[in-house]
């Protein structure tokens, strides 16, 4: 087996209470955008939407500075315009004609960049952003980059988590949290309006299969890769994955 270098993240979908989160091991290897793919697969999102990842590369680089240098030195290297660039939030994104950075961001092709290569440091943090309308946000946090012997088919894989996800054009968080209300009550308009939207008559948010989502993340990240880089419309089989239909039409989603 050859050796990679192995990522470990805990993943938490932000704003929301009860917690929903993951912790799971990726290679370094992966692109930022199959990172995406994978963390799209993690909290329950379809590829209907842009993302993006962020990481704030300035602060990192302006602590590992005033860990080695006095403050007065490292306000000199700060001033000089070489280093304006690298003081931006990094946005790494796919580069659709629809993408409008601001002057603090760095925009990045997400296809391009490795994981590797933007951080290997326990401890970095990068914020997952998808479909900009709704706002969701999944926060990450690396806790450990390990150098591991281990064959590849054998990552992403998923360690443990808490929480089933989000519900797509929901409305985000606050959407999210007025369905688990209308659907642990059951009963009233609102249920039924959410009801017959999903399909379904019960809806547990707090239901996490781990043995379930290991097995989407040998599936849906090439689905994923294939909708957002190649612009494929995917087939019916895809669509049967993403929406689980190969669980025989359970009345749960």
């Amino acid at each position: 087996m050859a050796v990679h270098t192995i990522y470990s993240f805990y993943a938490e979908l932000d704003d929301y209470k009860p917690k929903i989160w993951r912790r799971f091991e990726v290679n370094g290897n992966k692109t930022m955008a199959e990172l995406g793919y994978i963390l799209m697969t993690l909290f329950e999102m379809q590829a209907s939407h842009l993302f993006c990842l962020t990481y704030d590369f300035g602060s990192s680089f302006i602590k590992d500075l005033r860990n080695d240098y006095a403050d007065k030195d490292v306000e000199k290297v700060l001033g000089k315009k070489f280093y304006a660039d690298l003081m931006k939030l990094w946005r790494y994104e796919l580069p659709f004609d629809d993408i409008y950075p601001n002057d603090r961001e760095k925009l990045l092709d997400a296809s391009k960049h490795r994981l590797k290569d933007v951080t290997d440091k326990p401890q970095s943090k990068l914020v997952f952003r998808y479909d900009y309308g709704d706002g969701w946000q999944v926060n990450l946090k690396i806790e450990s980059c390990e150098k591991v012997e281990i064959s590849a088919s054998e990552l992403p894989r998923v360690l443990d988590g808490n929480g089933f996800g989000i519900i797509e054009d929901c409305g985000g968080t606050g959407g999210l949290e007025q369905l688990a209300k209308a659907f642990k009550v059951k009963n009233g308009r609102q249920y039924d309006e959410y009801r017959e939207w999903l399909g379904t008559d019960d809806l547990d948010l707090a239901a996490f299969d781990i043995d379930d989502m290991n097995f989407r993340l040998r599936k849906l990240p090439r689905i994923f890769k294939d909708i957002y880089e190649k612009c494929n419309e995917p087939t019916q089989r895809s669509i049967g994955l993403i929406e689980r239909r190969y669980k025989n039409n359970e009345s749960n989603v």
